[in-house]
């Protein structure tokens, strides 16, 4: 029995060694290649799953003027993503038996980059175990935080920046800002009318309407008028109350008549914060808006975290990429009031 016995443990040993033997040969991989396999005992509540809950759940609660500004595209896995204005045709004519046969002019290009961006916060351990008020749990809503706010202040970018040539998250082959008195056709088209969105007036109901005009007077690369409907206003806070009464009253604004106001109800208003300059304001197109701006997450924000073994501090990071563009310009008429 006792023979018996032996023979048996000496079997099950046989067994157990040929089953852990996989185990064995990885561990020794690891060993090999400086790994130190992963031990429950090294990771606290630190990496505890719920953060990047809560990083996540606070990103969808935060909110966001990018898709009221732009169209949001998917990258489809590419880096650099060019787009061409295409071209329109001249006025149908008289037929006369033979169909006459126009080419489309094909108009600027422009490539869109997508840029990366990256935010991290390290905490050590006991400053988290000495956590009695669940402070820590602030830190992923103040990382998702910091990343919509940058987000965000890149979709300004489109406003901010209309006045300058900017080239941070694309190149546009015109080569002229997006609010300008110079902008150029490669069709040939003159170019003498209809091709200056740029303004200089103070917010006035005198200057929205001389704006308006400008924009209804917009010519396309045959130079011929260009459908355009100005619907909305976008300014900074700062003039809020100008927007509103210009908009808004029933009567003239500042005259002591009582004719009806011609911009009554005309406009929606959009009073964004993120605007910098306390005095430029844009007349829109919305639809038109939409059409020509797109915004692409080449990597949505994300969330991630690790601890480093030998000092116990954890490493909680966010990470993101993406870009936006304009490709034609015929949506808006800035005011660049000095």
């Amino acid at each position: 029995m006792t023979s018996f016995t032996k023979k048996l443990g000496q079997l099950a040993t046989s067994l157990l060694t040929i089953l852990l033997a996989p185990v064995a040969r990885y561990a020794e991989r690891l060993f090999v290649l400086g790994v130190t396999p992963m031990q429950s005992a090294s990771f606290g509540d630190l990496l505890d799953p719920r953060f990047q809950k809560i990083f996540a759940e606070e990103q969808k609660q935060l909110k966001s003027m990018i898709s009221e500004i732009y169209t949001v595209i998917p990258t489809n896995g590419r880096n650099n993503m060019t787009f061409s204005e295409v071209g329109t045709l001249s006025d149908w004519e008289e037929f006369t038996g033979k169909i006459p046969f126009s080419s489309i002019n094909q108009g600027y290009d422009v490539t869109m980059t997508p840029v990366e961006f990256a935010k991290g916060i390290q905490v050590e351990r006991k400053l988290y175990d000495d956590d009695q008020y669940h402070i820590f749990e602030q830190r992923p809503k103040n990382l998702a935080s910091s990343g919509n706010r940058k987000r965000e202040k890149d979709a300004a970018r489109i406003f901010n920046n209309a006045f300058n040539v900017d080239s941070y998250f694309y190149q546009h082959s015109e080569g002229v800002a997006l609010c300008s008195n110079s902008h150029t056709t490669t069709s040939g088209a003159s170019t003498a009318s209809g091709f200056d969105n740029l303004s200089t007036a103070a917010l006035t109901a005198t200057a929205v309407f001389a704006a308006r005009l400008q924009m209804l007077g917009f010519r396309d690369d045959q130079a011929q008028i260009y459908d355009v409907e100005p619907d909305a206003l976008w300014f900074p806070p700062d003039l809020s109350e100008q927007a509103f009464e210009i908009t808004k009253s029933q009567g003239k604004v500042d005259t002591a008549n009582n004719n009806r106001n011609f911009h009554e109800g005309r406009y929606s208003l959009h009073e964004y914060r993120r605007l910098t300059d306390t005095n430029n304001w844009f007349l829109v197109d919305s639809s038109q808006m939409k059409k020509y701006l797109f915004w692409a997450d080449r990597i949505p924000m994300e969330f991630a975290m690790v601890e480093d073994f030998d000092t116990l501090v954890a490493k909680w990071r966010g990470y993101g990429r993406w870009s936006m563009t304009y490709v034609d310009w015929r949506w808006a008429n800035g005011s660049q009031v000095s």
